[in-house]
């Protein structure tokens, strides 16, 4: 079969690109995905995230290799293997970043990529539940939520960001991002709305799209340094799809490199050494890997008013049934509750961490609710320096590729993280707190010093699941960029990478919002250079 454009992955960045690539009935559009369809019940209600984690078919369930910057621990990196992809499975939090993000890619020379730039293409996405002005959109696919419930841990947590010198902000993707509030959220009406739910599903019935659940795609096709197809399994069945215009590859910032690398493209080093002739050179394939390496402090609490006691027993049972009958209660909870976006130094122009407030604690590693009462602030520094490296260990695409991240290797990284754990303390100690604290669980008052702070950092983070950077884009000058600054992966006509992988440097924040926006821009993109 030939189509117009093939799109590899149905994740957040693949559904976009099907809506609006298939919205002209004269373009056909094949979507292919690895997972299946996005009916699992843990899917549509938000505290199902928990359950979606580490789900055996929902998820590629992959992880980093064990280093020395954690330890030697391996640390989960979950990714969606299902229609929406990981807007199926992640927490839900709606965060666009910090100006200062998009100002930097354009001043690494890509064009059309500035803050003023993108901010069409964040209001194009969404619908905010407040209605849509200057900065905000109002008639978008995307449902963006506040919060379904209000908690007073939480109000005190917003009390305490004031007391520690920020205001209380209410909507952190408006005019300025520093403060202390409520998360935003992909939800509407009590319910997860992920990128299937507002741009496939209305697409579906398109004749010119055709939607392949369960297709696994093994590389991309080549002739002539052009991209003409994509070969994929479905079952032990292998099948090859012909582009007439293009191949989009949009399976995220871990098999988008490993795509490329298993085609040809990339470090001819790293295909040399899996058997895989090279050929197009980009040794930045799978390079420049970045992600949000977070440290959690935990109080416990006097009162039994905490997620800890509300998720056992006949509590649950009555949050069950009044979830069941109202779409309210603690089955609306998302992954971070409370958000703060401080300056690790007082003397920085805007915040470099983000805190993520929830009044629960939980063990570190398996993620269970601790049995007694608990509130938990975790942090993160917004725009790491630290970067790692995805690369195939064999030409099978089933086997998963060499995570290495690398994580709090540069000293910016790790000063900017000490300094946000000591805000995090600065924040649980204050007098909105008083009434509710008992004391510090982890990581506990001995813990004082830099050396002491860090090892913690070490030896308990973990990602906030927000992979980006490995097919980057860059200007012409820069022989580490995969793409170019319309996404076109350099050296190979017909052939884009649109999804995380391409950011050059890290959002300040939770990245669907920003892949949603690069999907936007790169399906107006598509259709622009079509025309010309």
């Amino acid at each position: 079969m030939e189509y117009d454009y093939i799109i590899v992955g149905a994740g957040s960045a693949g559904c976009v690109l099907a809506n609006r690539l298939s919205a002209d009935p004269k373009i056909t559009v094949l979507l292919l995905e690895a997972g299946g369809e996005d009916k699992n019940l843990w899917i549509k209600i938000p505290v199902g995230f928990q359950k979606l984690m580490y789900h055996p078919t929902l998820n590629w369930n992959f992880e980093t290799e064990g280093e020395a910057s954690t330890k030697g621990r391996r640390v989960p990196i979950p990714r969606g293997k299902v229609l929406g992809g990981s807007s199926s499975i992640n927490g839900m939090l709606y965060v666009r970043g910090n100006p200062i993000d998009y100002n930097t890619w354009s001043q690494l020379g890509n064009r059309g990529w500035s803050y003023d730039d993108v901010v069409p293409y964040f209001k194009k996405t969404e619908t905010f539940e407040r209605g849509g002005d200057a900065l905000r959109g109002g008639d978008g696919p995307l449902h963006v939520a506040d919060m379904v419930e209000r908690h007073e841990l939480v109000d005190a947590f917003v009390q305490a960001g004031v007391e520690a010198g920020y205001k209380a902000n209410p909507d952190y993707n408006g005019a300025e991002q520093e403060g202390f509030g409520y998360y935003q959220t992909t939800m509407k009406d009590g319910r997860r709305f992920s990128a299937a739910d507002a741009y496939l599903k209305p697409a579906r019935g398109r004749k010119n799209l055709t939607v392949q659940t369960g297709a696994f795609a093994q590389r991309v096709l080549l002739r002539d340094k052009r991209a003409v197809g994509v070969a994929y399994k479905v079952g032990a069945e292998m099948r090859e799809a012909r582009a007439g215009r293009e191949v989009i590859l949009s399976a995220g910032a871990v098999q988008s490199p490993q795509l490329l690398e298993l085609s040809g493209i990339g470090d001819p080093r790293v295909l040399q050494a899996n058997g895989i002739a090279s050929a197009h050179v980009l040794p930045g394939v799978g390079e420049n890997y970045r992600d949000h390496y977070a440290a959690r402090f935990a109080w416990r609490v006097k009162q039994n008013i905490t997620l800890n006691d509300q998720t056992r027993g006949l509590s649950l049972v009555k949050e069950a049934i009044k979830y069941a009958l109202t779409r309210r209660g603690i089955l609306t909870w998302t992954a971070g509750i409370g958000h703060g976006f401080v300056r690790s130094r007082p003397e920085l122009d805007t915040p470099d961490c983000q805190f993520f407030f929830a009044h629960g604690s939980f063990d570190a590693f398996t993620r269970a609710f601790h049995r007694e009462p608990g509130m938990t602030i975790g942090v993160y520094q917004c725009r790491p320096e630290s970067k790692g490296s995805i690369h195939i260990q064999s030409p099978d695409a089933a086997t998963a590729p060499v995570i290495r991240p690398n994580y709090l290797s540069d000293p910016i990284d790790q000063a900017a993280l000490l300094g946000g754990m000591r805000v995090v303390r600065q924040v649980g100690e204050a007098s909105a707190f008083d009434k509710y604290r008992a004391h510090e669980l982890y990581p506990g008052v001995d813990i004082q010093s830099d050396a002491d702070l860090l090892d913690y950092a070490r030896g308990t983070g973990a990602t906030t699941y927000h992979v980006m950077g490995t097919c980057k884009m860059g200007a012409d000058a820069d022989p580490m960029a995969v793409t170019d600054d319309r996404l076109r992966v350099r050296g190979i006509a017909g052939l884009r990478v649109i999804d995380a992988s391409v950011m050059p440097t890290m959002p300040s924040g939770n990245i669907n919002a920003p892949v949603l926006m690069v999907a936007e821009k790169g399906a107006d993109m598509i259709l622009a250079d079509a025309a010309r």
